[in-house]
């Protein structure tokens, strides 16, 4: 190639590369589309396309001899999950559990919440809030093992209890309600603080000024404008104790939720398995539409 012709190259390159540009800048919507294809293609192969798999799945049957997965399609499975008892107490169970978790983890946030960002001085809220992170960088596992050795026979729940003449909870349902709790408050904590941060001081102030007490302000002023932030929180709080299987299993003692129940039956019949799991996506769905009501979406 010659020069004259190497030189004619670099200045087209240069050239379409501009138009290029230009063309996606008079085309907002094209850069955008190009921007997100990506991205979207990841989410609806990979997320959603699993889930229409699990979905799917739950209609298929197998077979009792052999274990193998049948792809006949029925309606049993879900029509064992409504009518079985088993069933339907470990999907109460495990709503209650989710429900539970969620109103503790409100009710120990908010006081938290409201002394990081309005309380405490100005230069120590920061380390406040990196010490409310710092359980969140310990390993998940080492946690719930934690409070295993804290709920034991002997351990110090006992310790702390005995001059009152109690004992600790032990192992069951309430050691998996307080466990999950300790897991996922700072989910909770720190949407609160965000919004208490940034409410006007100006608002106390003049409904102080107006006669309001304490307890006025917190119903007409506080709440209100906090509440969608509570309600952001309780979409993570909510949905991952519902999804939890590890920390019951090891606090839980013989209580059954339904990560357990799906971890069970995923080798011995995978449809049912997948049929339970469509469980806690449809309440979670349906938990998402009654928070977007709240505004709790554009708080998170």
């Amino acid at each position: 190639m010659t020069a004259t012709a190497q030189s004619a190259a670099r200045r087209a390159g240069p050239g379409a590369a501009r138009r290029l540009a230009g063309a996606l800048h008079r085309r907002p919507r094209l850069r955008l589309s190009l921007l997100l294809t990506a991205p979207l293609l990841w989410l609806t192969v990979l997320y959603l396309g699993s889930l229409g798999v699990l979905f799917v799945s739950a209609f298929w049957t197998t077979d009792t001899f052999t274990s193998a997965v049948v792809k006949v399609w029925s309606a049993d499975n879900f029509h064992a999950l409504l009518t079985t008892p088993v069933y339907r107490q470990v999907i109460v169970r495990s709503i209650g559990v989710a429900l539970a978790v969620t109103a503790l983890c409100a009710v120990i946030a908010f006081p938290l919440a409201f002394y990081t960002a309005r309380v405490a001085r100005p230069r120590w809220r920061p380390l406040l809030v990196v010490a409310i992170l710092t359980p969140l960088w310990a390993s998940y596992l080492v946690k719930v093992y934690a409070w295993r050795l804290i709920l034991s026979q002997g351990g110090l729940a006992d310790w702390v209890l005995e001059p009152f003449g109690l004992t600790g909870p032990g192992f069951g349902l309430p050691a998996t309600v307080l466990t999950l709790t300790y897991l996922w408050l700072p989910y909770m904590i720190l949407p609160v603080h965000t919004a208490l941060e940034r409410l006007p001081a100006g608002l106390l102030d003049a409904s102080a000024d107006l006669g309001a007490r304490p307890s006025r302000t917190f119903r007409s002023v506080v709440l209100p404008m906090v509440l969608p932030s509570v309600a952001a929180g309780s979409v993570f709080t909510f949905s991952l104790s519902l999804g939890d299987y590890i920390t019951v299993q090891i606090v839980g003692g013989k209580t059954q939720l339904i990560g357990n129940l799906v971890y069970s039956d995923i080798e011995l019949d995978l449809p049912m398995a997948a049929a339970l799991g469509t469980v806690p996506v449809v309440v979670i769905v349906l938990y998402l539409l009654a928070m977007r009501r709240t505004g709790a979406l554009s708080s998170l």
